[in-house]
């Protein structure tokens, strides 16, 4: 019980209705704290614990609050999802002026993890006064251990945290619905009842095919009633969660996974239901052998109308599973093994569009994780990013589009310079750039990386195209591969076309033109991460060329009809410190330096961005990254940074404001002693990076206004980045290095040496009076702050 002195029992015990009188909203003014911020799906019942709030979306969010003193449950009124959604109210947010509402939960008391007496509280308005991800610990927690802090009155759970408002057993992740989520999902071994039931089950008493045989023949035992033979079979393939959740569905567990299992006669689905998946999900892995009771055999839903699946509940009847030692198992009933299908990047150029197979490369490129609509427009938010995995075979590399696989401790490892096994991707291939593919997720995608022990479990070790791998992987270099390795930054791929013609032809001639007004709406209805992209016709009123950390003296050119005051020549600027007049959806935080690693200390001796290893020994990190084929590797690393180059920048007085990049725009170069800081950098809800080297320090600023309705849009325009070690596409057309080339192709030319930015600047002029169709790239960083850049602009000749 909280001290009567705290601040939650002074600002809540005066809301808290008497007699025949009515709750009224009580005001917090001094600072809470958000300590741990859970999301789940409303259910039938919700509506009744929100009578005055519009339920727009699915999602529901509970908060752990405290003063310092003691910590309280609360549910976030949806009016306020939207803070969550632009990850403006997080865990470690500064909250003031927090005004509650007292309501009683959904759950029953009797309920594990409800509250004692069924009731609690509704934040319905509040201030969030944090500043960026990633700023120092706020000192009035800093000390305060917070899960030894007590619960004020009945906010405290009986047992495991559950939602307060919807009668779900489970939180869902914080971004993705294919994840897990919290303690309930269980990794520990078989208990000794199930392992003892294991060690007998050592012959089958029932096989695939008769199972099948026996259901689509109508036998009694098996159509209608419960099959208690125990079935021996091998995991061949493991889906992702399935969260099949609902407004309109009370299921408290709503979760599903399928495995394709094998034995020597056939292969069958067997499906997971509910709270199975609890228990199960993590536990199982393809190759494991596991013995099933208690099942039911079903007509398939998955596979042809005439097939069947095993469906596999915690009730009615209950299944037992077990994991069976190969050895425990006759050797005339081992189920075969799984089979693979590895193909390189050489064997993937000639293979056609959404073909499945697997692949092994060495990681040198690990996206940031984004989001995007699973229908285009409305439904659920998909999360993914982007893998590059180099294998030897060929120039170009294997380009992987990674969504969620249920793996999340997985993808959290997935760190440049790791061997990654992806399983069960399928192809896909643009149909008129036959050079560009690339290879995404099906339902049964699996990813196993080095430094997780995964590789020495798995029977795929042995395999000739893996063993052809880590011939070619032994023989690198640390130092060279850790030359090209990023992480992080704004990526396309495959790369746009380089024609408006094209263009139009791939999005079937509608192209799907916005106004200036329509993408300032679009752009603030992004939710965190989420990425889209748009188009607009437009003219260039203003171009800049900036340095990152010097944003304060830049080249710019203005267009003359744009501004009385501009110069239609390039001009050397000290920006204006007050905010742009346009449409800005880049980072406002002004620039912090002039000169890069400004927190950190000076090193004694300035190296080229190599590891830090015995000269006589150039592969370490490789050859120990190939070594988890047999055990698992520990390796640190240290580099040292590039300093690069410092133009000199001749200052003048009339620059309109511009807002500098965002840092999580420009790709870093990985740092292998600070791997684990960078994955958490980069990570969906992660901390700025501002401390680590970017691979991109220069850029340009676009302003164009729309032909439609003359308002303006600030877009960053990066043509190295699209030549340099971040892209994976075949080389670049030739161009002739203009404008209206350098837009087109997204660009410099790969033959000739880029145009110095004074010069660029210089021709600037050739954008006067050009009618342009840009395509631009958003995507949500947090809070104030979008990412905007321009892909592609095209001029308009009709």
């Amino acid at each position: 019980m909280a001290a009567p002195d705290c601040v939650f029992h002074r600002t809540l015990t005066r809301s808290r209705p008497g007699p025949n009188k009515s709750s009224s909203p009580a005001v917090c003014r001094e600072v809470l704290y958000v300590v741990d911020l859970q999301r789940y799906s409303r259910d039938q019942g919700s509506s009744v614990y929100f009578p005055q709030a519009v339920l727009n979306g699915d999602d529901l969010y509970d908060l752990t609050l405290t003063d310092g003193d003691c910590r309280l449950r609360v549910t976030l009124d949806p009016g306020l999802n939207r803070l969550v959604e632009r990850n403006v109210l997080r865990p470690g947010s500064r909250l003031r002026n927090a005004t509650f509402t007292p309501t009683m939960t959904a759950q029953l008391p009797a309920c594990s993890g409800a509250s004692a007496d069924g009731d609690g509280y509704r934040l319905v308005s509040v201030e969030v006064t944090a500043g960026a991800p990633g700023e120092a610990e706020d000192e009035g927690l800093r000390g305060v251990h917070v899960d030894s802090l007590s619960w004020f009155g009945s906010s405290g759970p009986a047992g495991p945290l559950v939602p307060l408002r919807a009668n779900r057993s489970v939180f869902l992740p914080l971004w993705n619905n294919v994840d897990y989520s919290g303690g309930v999902w269980r990794e520990a071994p078989p208990t000794e009842e199930e392992e003892e039931e294991g060690e007998g089950a050592r012959r089958p008493a029932v096989t695939v095919s008769q199972l099948r045989d026996s259901f689509l023949i109508g036998r009694r035992g098996v159509a209608r009633g419960v099959v208690h033979h125990q079935l021996i079979v091998r995991i061949i393939n493991k889906s992702h969660l399935m969260y099949y959740g609902k407004p309109e569905q009370n299921c408290e567990c709503p979760y599903k996974a399928v495995l394709e299992v094998c034995d020597r006669t056939g292969s069958v689905c067997v499906v997971l239901w509910n709270s199975v998946c609890f228990g199960w999900y993590r536990r199982l892995k393809p190759d494991d052998i596991i013995n099933l009771r208690h099942y039911r055999v079903k007509r398939s839903f998955l596979a042809e109308p005439d097939d069947i699946e095993i469906s596999v509940n915690s009730r009615n009847p209950a299944a037992v599973i077990s994991i069976l030692p190969e050895s425990s198992v006759s050797p005339e009933h081992l189920p075969p093994a799984a089979s693979y299908s590895f193909w390189n990047s050489k064997e993937l150029l000639g293979r056609p569009h959404d073909v499945v197979c697997d692949v092994i490369g060495l990681l040198t490129f690990s996206g940031r994780p984004e989001r995007i609509r699973s229908d285009g427009r409305g439904a659920g938010l998909l999360e993914y990013h982007w893998l590059r995995l180099e294998d030897g075979s060929n120039n170009q590399p294997i380009m992987v589009k990674l969504f969620s696989t249920s793996q999340p401790k997985s993808h959290h490892k997935l760190h440049p310079l790791s061997v990654v096994v992806c399983t069960r991707l399928k192809l896909i291939r643009s149909s008129d750039q036959t050079s560009f593919f690339y290879l995404t997720n099906t339902t049964y995608t699996q990813v196993y990386c080095s430094g997780l022990g995964h590789h020495s479990e798995m029977s795929y070790r042995k395999l000739r195209p893996v063993r052809q791998f880590l011939q070619w992987l032994r023989s690198q270099d640390d130092g060279q591969v850790l030359s090209r390795a990023l992480i992080g930054g704004f990526f396309i791929h495959p790369p746009p076309p380089v024609s408006l013609e094209t263009y139009m032809r791939d999005r079937r001639g509608v192209p799907g033109f916005l106004r200036g007004a329509e993408l300032q709406r679009e752009v603030e209805r992004l939710c965190y991460r989420e990425r889209r992209t748009f188009c607009i016709q437009a003219a260039v009123t203003m171009v800049t060329y900036s340095r990152r950390g010097e944003e304060d003296r830049c080249l710019f050119w203005m267009d003359r009809a744009s501004s009385l005051c501009s110069s239609s020549s390039p001009r050397l600027s000290k920006s204006s410190p007050l905010p742009s007049p346009a449409v800005s959806p880049l980072d406002q935080r002004p620039g912090k330096s002039r000169k890069r690693k400004q927190t950190e200390p000076p090193p004694t001796k300035r190296h080229p961005f190599v590891t830090l290893q015995p000269e006589n020994n150039k592969t370490v990190i490789l050859f120990e990254a190939s070594m988890e084929f047999l055990e698992n590797p520990e390796e640190e690393e240290e580099d040292g940074v590039d300093d690069g180059d410092t133009s000199s920048f001749v200052t003048a007085p009339l620059l309109p404001a511009l807002p500098p990049i965002s840092v999580e725009t420009l790709p870093m170069r990985y740092d292998h002693a600070h791997k684990e800081e960078q994955a958490v950098a980069v990570e969906m809800g992660g901390a700025a990076w501002g401390r680590f080297e970017t691979t991109i320090n220069e850029y340009y600023t676009l302003r164009v206004r729309a032909l439609s309705d003359g308002v303006s849009v600030d877009v960053v325009f990066l043509p190295h980045s699209s030549s340099s070690s971040s892209s994976s596409s075949a080389p670049l057309l030739s161009h002739s290095n203009t404008w209206t080339s350098i837009l087109s192709h997204g660009a410099f030319s790969s033959h000739t040496p880029p145009p110095a930015p004074a010069d660029l600047i210089g021709m600037a002029t050739q954008l006067s009076n050009q009618r342009l169709v840009c395509v631009l790239e958003a995507c949500h960083l947090g809070g104030a702050t979008t990412e905007l850049v321009l892909s592609r602009a095209f001029p308009l000749t009709h």
